[in-house]
């Protein structure tokens, strides 16, 4: 069994909707953000960083429990163990691989930056909220750009790539308006095929569930919001 420690973050949704795609069992501890639980010592012997998500396999290397963190190690490492959703042949799962970078280090950041400055920070931030969201534009032009090449983002194969992508994708939309598929409709396209899949369905209701439980912006008292974003008493600058 494959305990799964989570919120409602894309990058939590990434890891539900990898172990409903590979038919993995898992159970969900909740993680209360907004009540300052990922900075409990419990969970930071689990996550050194105070981030979900976070997986425990019961059942890891060696039949020992193993503990994975950081969003794109747990899914290499449950296609790894499953032996799905990433090629075996060399040159076509490190087209996969490449792909699944380009989230982690590009639209999974500057994304997140942009929806804190769009969010979360007071007024006069003008030059931030420009920047990340033209940034943000930049890794969607590239994935547009790269659709309109392959079927999916590692190539012919559904992958890794496209699951970790999906979460972050499915809000452009919600952050862009229309200009979402007038200026990337392959991207739209891709995201609404995924949708379709009876495994994001699940993984999706299942987000919805926990979201309620440990993202309620409006419950979180300012010091534990403060930790969160690093400000106040907590900035480091």
């Amino acid at each position: 069994m494959i305990t799964l420690y989570a919120m409602g973050s894309p990058n939590v949704t990434k890891i539900y909707l990898a172990l409903e795609e590979m038919a993995l069992p898992y159970e969900v501890m909740p993680v209360d953000v907004m009540a300052g639980a990922q900075f409990d010592p419990a969970f930071t012997r689990l996550s050194p960083s105070a981030k979900v998500p976070v997986i425990v396999d019961g059942e890891g290397p060696g039949g020992r429990a193993y503990t994975v963190f950081e969003s794109g190690a747990i899914l290499l490492y449950l296609a790894d163990k499953t032996g799905r959703f990433l090629p075996r042949d060399m040159a076509a799962r490190y087209d996969a691989i490449q792909w699944l970078m380009v989230q982690l280090t590009g639209m999974g950041p500057m994304f997140g930056q942009y929806v804190h400055f769009f969010r979360f920070a007071p007024p006069g931030n003008d030059y931030a909220l420009s920047r990340y969201r033209t940034q943000a534009r930049r890794v969607l032009d590239v994935m547009e750009a790269r659709l309109g090449e392959a079927e999916w983002l590692g190539g012919a194969e559904y992958s890794i790539a496209d699951i970790a992508t999906f979460p972050w994708a499915r809000t452009v939309g919600t952050l862009l308006g229309a200009e979402a598929e007038t200026d990337y409709p392959r991207l739209m396209e891709w995201a609404g095929r995924i949708a379709a899949r009876p495994a994001a369905g699940r993984a999706l209701a299942a987000v919805d569930e926990v979201r309620s439980r440990t993202t309620q912006f409006d419950r979180a008292m300012p010091e534990t919001l403060d930790r969160i974003f690093g400000r106040g008493e907590y900035a480091r600058a």
